[in-house]
């Protein structure tokens, strides 16, 4: 437990006496508790825990949605003062789960101001609307670390909201496993997807693994107990392991078997985007996951089990629970309209990178040219083969990688074909000697095929994106 009043001991007494007077009257006082982020990971869960245990409360979103039992959704903006003002008005204890990692690329790079903007608006309109507490969600950090720019902001974030002189209490949280949530979704497809796993050194860092559902209770308990005002308090799960140990205990759930090969070259921006390519997870939301894992994350100071007791779950039991969650209820993405399925186009692409293999081994049996045995055409058709076997690896997989090889390697696969067949119109070869008639038939062939695929692969890559949400499977 960190006190951020330790300066003046006198003042934090006084604001955790107004806390215990208000605490009592919170329950039937309708619509005095404010969550933000109402249609987030976490927003969406303490507002329905909240409710069930009785409490009336009030949902902010940026999104127009309709009022349900016990609960009062209010549309505002926390960059519009007036809406927040509005929203926080009658509210005496507001958790504050906002944060700006996904948008566009541009607007990522602007996170760190945005947060801190948004912090700042939220301080000064709870102040003058008299909210009494604000409890805030943040990441688990070694202070003593040259922190990740998303770990530094989340840090920061809980600096402003402990400015001013609303009591604030921050739970600082380690990786968090959940169904819908960004880490749980990358951990699921890069282990599911992936038999190989291609990581860098980050995977080797110990963290602290929560099950959301214990996030959750950490969250109401601190409201209902008015001692953890003013302070900050680190929260984790019951194991302790390493990233690399947490996907093989997925790989294990799953019965699969998983082999890891570490590159410690790979920074975290290239990890990003790598998980991008791999997973549903876009690489604005993976960069701040994959930058909280660089450091251990573990907790140091236990003290709010003595004030919150709980009987945390296990690792193997939080992604049981977020497994079947997801299986039962995958969340809702909106689909564009669409002339071919995804599934025609992955099974089109396949079969046509299939037939480019099959049809690209009679270049070393049909094939009267010389030049085609030399070391450097040697070389190339290894690695030509190569990128045939992991587009279909990826593309199998059902993974935005899968589709770009099998993209790229189309095209170049296409133009390299009708190189070959430049001398039917201009009467002279650009790559190697003229091939014979029946080559020509032949590359002709290999034409149609790779045309096949450059369509197939621009299909599924644009589709995929639609359909994969999070958890969501194709």
């Amino acid at each position: 437990m960190y006190s951020k009043n330790s300066s003046d001991m006198s003042e934090n007494e006084t604001q955790i006496e107004m806390v215990q007077r208000s605490i009592h009257t919170t329950k039937n006082k309708p619509y005095s508790i404010m969550v933000t982020g109402a249609t987030g990971f976490i927003g969406t869960r303490l507002i329905s825990h909240l409710s069930k245990l009785g409490y009336s409360v009030k949902a902010m979103s940026r999104k127009e949605i309709s009022d349900t039992t016990n609960v009062k959704y209010v549309k505002a903006d926390v960059f519009d003062v007036t809406q927040l003002e509005n929203a926080l008005t009658g509210v005496e204890v507001a958790y504050y789960l906002l944060h700006s990692m996904e948008g566009s690329k541009d607007q990522w790079k602007e996170f760190a101001s945005r947060e801190k903007i948004q912090a700042q608006n939220f301080l000064k309109t709870a102040t003058k609307t008299g909210v009494k507490r604000i409890i805030y969600l943040g990441g688990l950090v070694n202070d003593s670390l040259d922190l990740s720019p998303h770990m530094k902001s989340r840090k920061e974030v809980g600096e402003i909201l402990a400015s001013g002189n609303i009591p604030v209490t921050e739970l600082r949280a380690s990786l968090i496993i959940g169904s819908q949530g960004g880490s749980y979704a990358m951990l699921r497809y890069l282990v599911e997807r992936l038999p190989v796993m291609v990581c860098p050194s980050w995977v080797k860092s110990l963290a602290q693994p929560i099950a959301v559902d214990d996030v959750i209770e950490y969250l109401a308990g601190c409201m209902i107990h008015p001692e953890t005002a003013g302070n900050i308090y680190e929260i984790g799960g019951k194991d302790k392991m390493t990233y690399e140990e947490l996907m093989r205990v997925y790989a294990k759930y799953l019965n699969k078997s998983l082999f890891v090969i570490q590159i410690p070259f790979l920074t975290t921006r290239l990890s990003s985007y790598w998980v991008d390519l791999i997973t549903p997870v876009k690489a604005s939301l993976a960069r701040p996951l994959i930058d909280s894992l660089v450091h251990d994350t573990v907790v140091n100071n236990n003290s709010i089990a003595k004030i919150i007791p709980l009987q945390l779950k296990s690792v193997r039991d939080a992604i049981d629970i977020a497994t079947k969650e997801i299986r039962e209820n995958p969340p809702d993405s909106p689909l564009r309209e669409e002339r071919t399925g995804f599934k025609i186009n992955q099974k089109l692409l396949l079969a046509s990178l299939i037939a480019m293999a099959l049809v690209g081994t009679t270049y070393y049996w049909l094939d009267d040219r010389s030049e085609l045995f030399e070391p450097v055409w040697i070389f190339a058709g290894v690695l030509w083969y190569i990128a045939i076997i992991a587009a279909i690896v990826f593309v199998k997989s059902k993974t935005r990688l899968g589709f770009l090889i099998a993209g790229v390697l189309s095209w170049i696969t296409l133009a390299f074909w009708l190189f070959d067949n430049f001398y039917v119109v201009f009467e002279t070869s650009l790559i190697i000697d003229k091939p014979n008639e029946l080559i020509t038939i032949r590359n002709f062939i290999w034409t149609a095929l790779s045309s096949i695929a450059v369509i197939a692969s621009h299909n599924t890559f644009h589709k995929i994106i639609d359909y994969q949400y999070k958890g969501k499977p194709i």
